[in-house]
């Protein structure tokens, strides 16, 4: 019987523990209203079946124990520091968007105009669109002189995104929300190390044709031996859409912990304009 390799355990949903907790409590609120219709329909069955009813019993207090505290206490771990956990999750999209906003330059896809709402989803677009973008790696990968351009992208990249974790890694990780989070983001850099690695192995930058030859080899083709160009295109295509979705939706989470509306709370009060000035 063929092994399956156990990877990370992650929610489709940055929100999915929320419901998880709401459905453990909403089950317990199903079995004792179904406990209460068997006892009206069949008087006496529990007070008959002592035991089985002291089990049932048990198992609810414990369940709807469980998804209470779990739920407060969550919820209380994730108030106590919105706003730093929204800095930091700003700090994780800004990253993220160096990611695939550097990838979509170098491939000469970046939107003209000004900056702005319209540009960001024009290039979300672009990052999304597999075959034009996979074009555009291959036309990279066979130049030399942007082949050296991506190498020293990806090591810019990843001494970035290393940075960023490393300062906010041992704060996001105190929430489970947030750990998922940071995960996800630890994946992006880990697929920009395991490619970046594969360039250090093959064409050395010259600043580290200095670093001991077997520090070189990559773990990429220590595992699966030579890499092939189009398997470095397709994952580098893979790594620009991871970026964009992380950017996004890291985004969206943070302004779910604290809204735009509650920073416009925070402005000091306009002073009335004199009444001279308003006529």
């Amino acid at each position: 019987m063929p092994r399956h390799a156990a990877g990370p355990r992650r929610t489709n949903s940055y929100r999915t523990y929320v419901r998880a907790t709401r459905l453990v409590a909403a089950l317990s609120v199903l079995l004792l209203c179904g406990a209460i219709a068997w006892d009206l329909a069949d008087d006496g069955f529990w007070s008959r079946h002592a035991l089985l009813t002291n089990i049932l019993a048990s198992l609810v207090v414990v369940a709807v124990t469980v998804a209470v505290l779990n739920a407060v206490l969550e919820r209380r771990q994730r108030q106590r520091w919105s706003v730093l956990a929204q800095f930091a999750l700003f700090e994780l999209v800004r990253a993220a968007r160096l990611v695939w906003g550097g990838l979509l330059e170098l491939a000469g896809l970046v939107p003209d105009g000004e900056l702005g709402d319209a540009a960001l989803a024009t290039g979300s677009q672009a990052v999304h669109d597999t075959p034009r973008l996979a074009a555009a790696i291959d036309a990279v990968l066979a130049n030399d002189e942007r082949r050296e351009q991506l190498h020293r992208l990806i090591t810019t990249l990843l001494a970035h995104g290393q940075e960023v974790l490393g300062r906010w890694a041992d704060v996001m990780v105190s929430a489970g929300t947030y750990a998922e989070v940071v995960d996800r983001h630890v994946e992006l850099y880990s697929r920009l190390y395991w490619w970046g690695s594969v360039l250090d192995e093959s064409e050395p930058l010259e600043e580290h044709r200095s670093r001991p030859t077997l520090s070189r080899v990559s773990p990429a083709t220590q595992t699966v031996g030579p890499v092939e160009d189009a398997w470095l295109r397709e994952n580098l295509v893979a790594i620009a859409q991871l970026a964009e979705s992380l950017d996004r939706g890291s985004f969206e989470l943070a302004m779910r912990i604290v809204p735009a509306d509650w920073w416009v709370t925070r402005l000091p009060d306009r002073p009335s304009a004199p009444a001279d000035a308003r006529t």
